[in-house]
């Protein structure tokens, strides 16, 4: 996951391949509060992990149930063993529910109804959305709810309820600011109904119906018949009790869905044989947002579907605009917002007043966003009217604002493919872990640009002078990967000495072929990966030292690692540091750094290190070291160690990591085209 504070992406041509989509998170909460309630242990698959299902996680474990194991792990099942429908007697405390609307809704609701004495807080955008048609409706019950800040949003304070006045007359809940207060409702009042029929009566027209149909679908996993009334009332019979059905599979998110059927839609040219295959959700769908598919056809996108994938490529360009009630698409209709950038004609997106208290005020946040770019943009009580660019020439670099909300910044990904050929700053993009917390890394998978568009930011420099820690903190302040060139001589002499080869010229093609293969990746904290092994300790012995002088003097060697640190120019951009980067390997890279310090600094430097690894050390010694293989560095036959002439030299002598990294990162924002927000 991207935790930088901003990700730039360059401009994108195109996308193909295949996608596999994490799990619904209304599904999954829904879910994980359904086994807590029930009768019984579920096992649940493909449960998402995501911000969103962890502080459910953490808000179920307060209450007592057992969940094994305690964090969701990918590929494991999720075992819950439910209450049963009753608080164990020291059920209280603070229950913290980050921004999820999905956990502190549906939650509040339920211990309402159970009693207890709890606190539901979240972050400051939580105490902005709206809760007080739902607490109005528990409320007429008997539940004791009072708001510890303003009236009518959290945080709450949940009481021991009174349900002695509770007759037959139905509860009744406005439909028409979220479904959610709806589908929390339908998932607490079964622990009422142990007696009695319990109705609930909608006020108003309700909005987002396929997520009340996905909740009734859940509750009949989970033993609960509701009758559905025309989507007016709703019945919970007598008799009703939560039973796990033991054990249940979690969808794929189709509102995640939408992106990639964006993708395709706006990317993937049928005539050069381009698709993007969406893995984990088809047409036989649970979700609503499913529908999506409908919408995007009518845009222009060609859609096949199987019973748990889909497969997209575009059909009309540019795509066609469309007038569209989006009722019954909510999450997913803000990808239609940007899918309209690029059809051909004014896009209306219309009813979808349901967004001004979500995430954020989804409406606002899409027409400021998409004027940004470019576009027209008419916003309306519960409407927005989009019309592209006028032409190529219209488009604009944008920085995105994401308002903390996950699919403004999917959403504005997609942006990225302008025919401008314009990149697009997303900020904030680790607030996709709300759903999807690998989102930019699938999206990466996918997609195809110009090797020339991939940015590359050079650190080159002799021995000791810091180089690889400031490209490290470089590479992890913009989401780049890295590359630490000075590295691969000895993991290419570790691999074939383990391979058993002669560390000479009778292996020189085999060590060749084998370093051009090799699975090597750098991180953020300066470990070296082959494959899923740490080797970072391991080529720093001596003998490793050794095998990377013998392969560095054999001609086919040197020239496949060339096309290795090649490869590492990938989506979204490269920091390498090295003493060629800049001279040899990428010479055209936008941005170049000769980082550099006296030998005798560099030597205090190193010796500081090593003794504060327990290693002894003579400064005397290291300066000496030092400056020879300066010496021999700077005279090498080839490329020799020299700033290139368009690089930008900095002396570290005198200033901290810190100081050097802002710098770094102060050159790279002055290549940009846009600043920061």
């Amino acid at each position: 996951m991207f935790n930088t504070e901003f990700l730039d992406i360059p401009a994108l041509d195109s996308a193909n391949g295949t996608v596999s989509l994490p799990g619904s998170k209304s599904i999954s909460n829904r879910v994980l509060l359904l086994a807590a309630l029930s009768q019984g242990t579920t096992t649940i698959h493909d449960l998402l992990d995501s911000d969103d299902t962890r502080v459910m996680l953490a808000g179920l474990q307060q209450l007592g149930c057992r969940i094994t194991p305690s964090n969701v792990a990918p590929g494991q099942p999720l075992q819950i063993t439910g209450i049963d429908g009753f608080l164990p007697n020291n059920a209280r405390g603070q229950l913290f529910l980050g921004n999820a609307g999905t956990a502190m809704r549906p939650l509040t609701a339920a211990l309402a109804v159970l009693g207890g004495d709890f606190e539901m807080t979240g972050v400051p955008r939580m105490y902005e959305r709206p809760i007080g048609d739902l607490v109005d409706a528990l409320r007429q019950l008997g539940c004791a709810i009072d708001y510890l800040k303003d009236e009518g949003f959290p945080p709450l304070k949940i009481g021991q309820p009174d349900f002695s006045q509770l007759g037959d007359a139905p509860i009744q809940v406005r439909g028409d600011v979220s479904s959610q207060f709806l589908t929390s409702l339908l998932m607490a009042l079964p622990l009422l109904a142990t007696d009695r029929d319990i109705t609930i009566e909608v006020v108003g027209e309700l909005i987002s119906k396929p997520y009340i149909h996905i909740t009734l679908e859940l509750l009949a996993r989970f033993g609960i018949a509701v009758k559905n009334d025309n989507w007016q009332r709703f019945v919970i019979p007598a008799g009703s009790r939560y039973q796990s059905p033991g054990s249940i599979h979690v969808e794929a998110d189709a509102s995640s869905a939408s992106y990639f059927i964006a993708l395709g839609a706006i990317t993937a040219d049928a005539t050069e044989q381009n698709s993007i295959k969406i893995l984990g959700v088809g047409k036989d769908s649970i979700q609503g947002d499913i529908r999506f598919i409908e919408a995007a056809q009518a845009m222009g996108a060609q859609v096949e579907s199987g019973p748990n994938w889909l497969q997209v490529s575009r059909g009309v360009w540019p795509l066609k605009a469309i007038d569209l009630d989006c009722n019954h698409i909510p999450d997913a209709a803000m990808t239609l917002g940007v899918m309209a950038l690029y059809a051909n004609g004014t896009t209306t997106l219309r009813n979808i007043a349901s967004w001004r208290v979500k995430e954020t005020d989804r409406i606002a946040a899409m027409a400021i966003e998409l004027r940004k770019l470019g576009a027209t943009v008419e916003e309306g009580a519960d409407y927005i009217r989009i019309t592209p660019p006028a032409s190529k020439q219209a488009w604009k670099a944008a920085s995105i604002h994401t308002y903390d909300d996950h699919r403004v910044a999917m959403c504005f990904s997609l942006a990225a493919f302008n025919p401008a050929k314009l990149p697009v700053r997303i900020e904030d993009p680790k607030c996709v872990a709300k759903t999807f917390p690998d989102y930019f890394e699938a999206l990466f998978s996918l997609c195809e640009t110009e090797r020339e568009r991939i940015p590359v930011i050079c650190i080159d420099g002799p021995t000791a002078s810091g180089k690889g820690t400031i490209a490290a903190e470089v590479a992890k302040a913009l989401g780049y990967q890295l590359l630490d060139s000075g590295a691969l001589y000895r993991i290419t002499g570790l691999a074939a000495s383990r391979a058993g080869l002669a560390l000479d010229e009778s292996s020189e093609e085999t060590i060749a072929e084998m370093a051009l293969e090799m699975p090597v990746r750098f991180d953020a904290q300066q470990r070296v990966w082959l494959g899923d092994e740490d080797i970072s300790l391991a080529i720093r012995s001596e003998e490793a030292g050794m095998n990377a002088s013998r392969v560095s003097a054999l001609p086919a060697v040197r020239s496949a690692l060339v096309d290795l640190q090649l490869a590492f120019q990938h989506l979204p951009g490269l920091v390498a540091d090295g003493r060629d980067m800049g001279t040899v390997i990428f010479p055209h890279a936008p941005l170049k750094v000769y980082l550099w310090a006296s030998a005798q600094c560099r030597a205090e430097r190193r010796y500081k290190q090593l003794i504060s690894k327990g290693i002894s050390a003579n400064i005397s010694t290291l300066l000496a070291d030092l400056e020879a293989r300066d010496a021999r560095d700077m005279n090498r036959a080839t490329a020799p160690l020299k700033p290139a002439e368009d690089s930008l030299q900095l002396d570290s002598s005198q200033m901290t990591i810190e100081e050097v990294v802002a710098q770094v990162l102060s050159w790279w924002q002055e290549r940009q085209l846009f600043g920061r927000a």
